[in-house]
């Protein structure tokens, strides 16, 4: 069983890998405490939600097969050496656990918030429903051999395509609406920084033992820091350059100056003629 060569960058390892499941994990109470505040849903896109909880639950899946089951990890060493580290910490299972209870929270809140005419379209309807279908005939195919390790890797990769598609609601529906109202910037601040120290977390792994296996290994892993770093640059430049909220702010102001003088208009020319 490999184990560190250097205690610092042990602990290095441990310390980006916890800061990152706290960042991630925060990240999903800003969105949560909005919703609250507002009573309301609306900005927030409900395909984003669903292909969310269907990314989270197959990264559950993975993470936690990957930690917990001695099978795995033995096929695991087979195929990529007795030597290499097993790619997941305690604080990818911690994270994954916490992901689907937050997000299948968040769609309780859109049950009993207001929620406009928003709601889930066909197309994610039956992306989800792809992805459930896969799955089991995966499950069905892998039975017979036991290939455990091949199947949570298609658990992993389904993750990194759902990562990638679960974005692309939301950033449309910002376009559309030329606002991100309704959609928590904090949210996306603290994704990033867990996205960051995620994969510096994988690069501090490899660094000692003098291996990249640790990248390829768990692609998926590596996929998702990059694809989460990508998309959050896109929201935060949405966010402060596209549709800052100062912008939206002076241009609510200007309706309801446009508004305020056509009602007290008429209340003049009533005086006027008394």
């Amino acid at each position: 069983m490999a184990s560190w060569n250097s205690i610092r960058l042990e602990v290095t390892y441990e310390v980006f890998g916890w800061i990152a499941f706290v960042s991630w994990s925060i990240s999903f109470y800003p969105q949560v405490i909005l919703n609250y505040r507002r009573k309301s849903v609306v900005g927030l896109n409900f395909d984003f939600l669903v292909l969310n909880m269907t990314k989270h639950s197959s990264y559950l899946v993975y993470n936690a097969a990957m930690f917990f089951s001695p099978t795995i990890q033995r096929q695991y060493h087979d195929k990529y050496g007795f030597k290499e580290m097993i790619p997941v910490a305690a604080n990818d299972v911690a994270f994954s656990v916490h992901a689907v209870a937050l997000t299948a929270f968040t769609l309780f809140q859109v049950l009993i918030y207001e929620r406009g005419n928003q709601k889930v379209s066909n197309t994610c309807i039956a992306i989800t429903t792809a992805v459930l279908v896969s799955a089991l005939v995966c499950v069905i195919i892998a039975s017979p051999k036991h290939s455990w390790l091949w199947l949570i890797s298609v658990f992993n990769t389904m993750q990194v395509i759902m990562t990638a598609i679960k974005y692309i609601p939301q950033a449309v529906m910002n376009f559309r609406r030329k606002s991100t109202v309704g959609w928590s910037i904090g949210n996306i601040l603290l994704d990033l920084l867990g996205g960051v120290l995620n994969f510096a977390q994988m690069a501090v792994q490899s660094i000692d033992q003098d291996t990249w296996v640790n990248f390829y290994g768990n692609i998926g892993k590596t996929l998702l820091s990059l694809e989460v770093v990508f998309f959050d640059f896109l929201f935060i430049f949405q966010h402060y350059i596209l549709y800052p909220a100062e912008k939206e702010e002076r241009n609510q102001t200007a309706v309801q100056e446009r508004v305020d003088s056509l009602i007290k208009s008429p209340n003049k020319s009533v005086s006027t003629n008394v």
